[in-house]
């Protein structure tokens, strides 16, 4: 179960060993945004290498945008790589892009990164693309600037809109875009806990310090897990309607909420049907 991905740039194969030490459950090389045009070669090459062989954290890899002079030979160099856990592919707008990805890269795990107002409309027809898609998420920054969007607020129809696309396509919950300001971890705790109640499990990193805020907001609190318990003991003794002394009935929906929060609790999320 993946709460923390950590992104580092891929022209620097010191700092993605680093990172895998860094206590992320997901490490995310990134040949995309942070490496310039002239390192471009040399980032694919040394990921490559890197992923000759499996880590024990499961490594994904941002390749570049599938219309850019790179993403073809960064999905030629990297698909069929024995470490490779999985490709996340940047700027997806349309079904037929991770279609045609899937066919390519021959059943390796795949995850689109929604970062355009025509991307959001057809997240739902994304999702459905292809057994090898395995999630959603969004691509905020680059949303952000495609919509105008100038407060946070702006971004929570995007954001629902994904949640609901990816849970109507059967895919696992997305995970929270990334928080730009390393230092200011109270304002990302907040945005955690906003992401949540969206209805987001985890989110992607750019620095380790910002993974054990993370991982707290998305853990249930003690209150939580304690509460969630009560309803799944009630609902084994009893079978059928259960009415719990505070007076609640606990229906299906009850119980597999509360049988979600005590998985979560104990790091064994299950994968919605």
């Amino acid at each position: 179960m993946i709460l923390t991905w950590l992104y580092v740039p891929g022209d620097r194969p010191d700092v993605v060993v680093k990172a895998l030490r860094a206590g992320a459950d997901a490490v995310i090389v990134d040949l995309e945004d942070a490496v310039s045009a002239s390192r471009k070669e040399y980032a694919r090459a040394a990921t490559a290498e890197l992923l000759g062989s499996p880590h024990q954290v499961p490594v994904h890899v941002r390749v570049n945008a599938l219309d850019s002079p790179w993403g073809g030979a960064d999905l030629t160099a990297l698909a069929r790589l024995d470490g490779l856990a999985g490709l996340r592919l940047p700027k997806i707008s349309a079904p037929e892009q991770i279609s045609g990805v899937a066919e390519r890269t021959g059943g390796v795990a795949l995850y689109a990164l929604i970062e355009s107002a025509l991307g959001v409309e057809r997240a739902y027809e994304i999702a459905r693309a292809h057994p090898a898609l395995r999630g959603l998420s969004l691509g905020e920054a680059d949303l952000r600037a495609d919509l105008g969007v100038t407060a946070e607020a702006g971004l929570d129809w995007p954001r629902s809109r994904l949640v609901v696309a990816a849970r109507a396509a059967g895919l696992p919950p997305p995970a929270q875009s990334v928080f730009p300001d390393i230092r200011d971890l109270e304002a990302l705790a907040a945005s955690c806990a906003r992401g949540r109640a969206l209805g987001f499990l985890g989110r992607a990193a750019i620095h380790p310090r910002q993974l054990p805020v993370i991982e707290r907001a998305y853990l249930p609190g003690p209150e939580e897990v304690t509460a969630a318990e009560e309803i799944v003991a009630a609902a084994r003794r009893t079978p059928g309607a259960v009415a719990l002394l505070d007076g609640r009935f606990v229906d299906p929906a009850m119980l597999a909420g509360a049988e979600r929060v005590v998985a979560l609790a104990r790091r064994g999320v299950p994968v919605p049907s």
